[in-house]
């Protein structure tokens, strides 16, 4: 259908997201995407693990295009998107073994990004896995020319917007009780982060 939302991001970054969720979600079962976007993601990894229930989410304008993209794959395992506004809190009565969010970190201001953090605090189970991809600058330095462009526009989009610091972030999670496990990277200077919490 050509008017389902569509986002070449999610082609050009799905495998290599895919084949780190193979290894991190091999024993997952229940998963809450935080941002499901265009719904792309959803239905690429829901078809290619159908072990796991995959929960999409997004603020409400978003849904009834990640509901064309669920209507034409028709997986039983990837259910429709709920309401999720990080900043609200209706979200957080859920309960989650495993919590995927791609490219939203630099969408969100810095005190959004807190929530972010503190709601999947509240519904990430114990032993639950965090799985973040996206840019990150490390030691508050950019790691490419391309991530530092990025962090201009979007910056000229939206002030609070950028290209979050890793340890701030890993500081968050910390937070929560979570333990980085990986930090991987993946290609056009993005990385692939996961966080478990202890069982």
């Amino acid at each position: 259908m050509s008017n389902k939302p569509f986002s070449e991001s999610c082609v050009q970054n799905r495998d290599p997201i895919l084949t780190v969720l193979r290894e991190v979600f091999a024993d997952r079962s229940t998963v809450l995407e935080i941002g499901s976007g265009t719904g792309q993601h959803a239905v690429d990894f829901g078809a290619a693990l159908p072990h796991l229930r995959w929960q999409t989410a997004d603020v409400r304008p978003h849904h009834a295009g990640i509901q064309l993209w669920l209507n034409d794959a028709a997986l039983p395992n990837v259910l429709p998107p709920i309401e999720l506004d990080v900043n609200q809190q209706d979200w957080r009565g859920g309960r989650y073994d495993a919590v995927f969010s791609a490219n939203t970190l630099h969408i969100m201001g810095w005190p959004e990004v807190g929530q972010f953090f503190e709601g999947v605090g509240s519904v990430l189970e114990a032993g639950g896995v965090l799985v973040i991809y996206g840019p990150f600058n490390y030691n508050g330095a950019f790691t490419s020319e391309s991530n530092a462009r990025f962090d201009a526009w979007l910056k000229s989009r939206d002030p609070v917007s950028g290209v979050r610091d890793f340890e701030a972030v890993d500081a968050l999670a910390r937070a929560q009780g979570l333990s980085l496990q990986r930090d991987i990277a993946m290609p056009a200077n993005n990385r692939t982060l996961v966080w478990k919490r202890p069982g």
